[in-house]
């Protein structure tokens, strides 16, 4: 139990005050009135949705190049369907992990995570004394590089869990390989820039599977509070049965609309500064459901950790000077591993004032 003792407060499982039986949240979990969702507010976003892209002909089709583009500068977000991952896997990566979350408690204990890493069985993110906390449990997992994987944190229950997670992992990377490709050329550059600026084949890729347990009092708590994702790159497997992901966009938060098998692509803070702002990290967050759970898996395709990042010389002139100063991002996911999830505070207080 030492992991569970270096965090700053006693940890509670979200999944154990749900299964309780309570009709009040605990204080702890309480948004301020204006970080609290909006349920029901908005019959207007019926019709609205991130964009949905085709990738079966991406090699030989410059209009899908375009789109992942246009989606890249105007939403930060974007779905894609053929995407060339076994739907078969998709399933069963899933749904272990949903086995995973209704193990005894005491098994997943034996795997609870720590402030340090983060990697394992979790409750919080950061580990500020008093802060507000979220709605949610989650399990934190480290991919690429391989030297720094510990198979040791890899439940070993249910059985396929370690073997369809590495498989869904070597997947999600291919994938990612390839959008960082388009990402590179429709910003007029070479295709290997932006994976180059990662660190090439030393990129580093990790898995955070999300349980957001039933909620007797939805309207004034979150999954997960708005932040955008500090990485490089966000592969979202979101549940195909129960929306929760928001989305801001201009001002408002859209709830996104998941249409089975895709996926939900986002960019994150250090694709924004590599493209010196051409692309935008958006805010996100997660509301949660009274009647039913709710399991996401989100794959972060990142930098190398001791890796410089700075907006690619390319994009730099005399008309657009460089908006951000260079840093590892070792450096810079230390804030949200401190702070929890603050919106877009960290990207926006590294930006230049030129």
């Amino acid at each position: 139990m030492n992991c569970l003792q270096s965090w700053p407060e006693p940890i509670v499982r979200v999944q154990s005050l749900s299964e309780s039986g309570i009709n009040v949240i605990p204080e702890r979990y309480v948004k301020r009135p204006s970080d609290r969702p909006m349920l029901n507010s908005a019959p207007t976003q019926a019709a609205v949705n991130i964009p949905v892209i085709d990738l079966k002909d991406l090699s030989t089709d410059e209009a899908t190049l375009a789109r992942i583009g246009s989606a890249c500068r105007e939403w930060g977000f974007f779905q894609v369907v053929n995407h060339g991952v076994s739907h078969d896997l998709i399933k069963r990566t899933r749904e272990a992990w949903r086995e995973f979350f209704h193990l005894p408690l005491d098994v997943k204990q034996a795997y609870s995570n720590s402030p340090s890493t983060y990697e394992g069985y979790g409750s919080r993110l950061g580990v500020v004394k008093g802060a507000t906390l979220d709605w949610s449990d989650y399990y934190f997992l480290h991919l690429l590089p391989l030297p720094g994987r510990d198979q040791a944190k890899w439940p070993a229950e249910p059985p396929s869990c370690r073997d369809l997670t590495e498989d869904y992992g070597n997947a999600l990377t291919k994938l990612c390989g390839t959008l960082m490709k388009v990402l590179s050329l429709n910003l007029g550059l070479e295709e290997g820039i932006l994976q180059k600026s990662l660190g090439g084949e030393e990129v580093g890729a990790c898995l955070r599977v999300n349980f957001y347990p039933r909620c007797p009092q939805p309207d004034l708590t979150l999954g997960l509070s708005s932040h955008s994702d500090p990485g490089g790159l966000t592969i979202l497997l979101p549940d195909d049965d129960v929306p929760g992901l928001q989305v801001l966009k201009d001002e408002k938060w859209v709830t996104v609309k998941p249409i089975p098998n895709a996926f939900i692509v986002n960019i994150g803070d250090q694709i924004q500064v590599l493209s010196n702002a051409n692309y935008k990290s958006v805010e996100h967050r997660v509301i949660v459901n009274p009647i039913k759970e709710r399991v996401s898996l989100a794959f972060f395709y990142n930098p190398k950790g001791d890796l410089l990042i700075q907006p690619a010389p390319e994009l730099v002139t005399e008309d657009q000077p460089a908006l951000y100063p260079a840093m590892t991002y070792d450096e810079y996911r230390r804030f949200i591993r401190t702070k929890g999830p603050c919106g877009k505070a960290q990207v926006e207080s590294l930006k230049s004032t030129r």
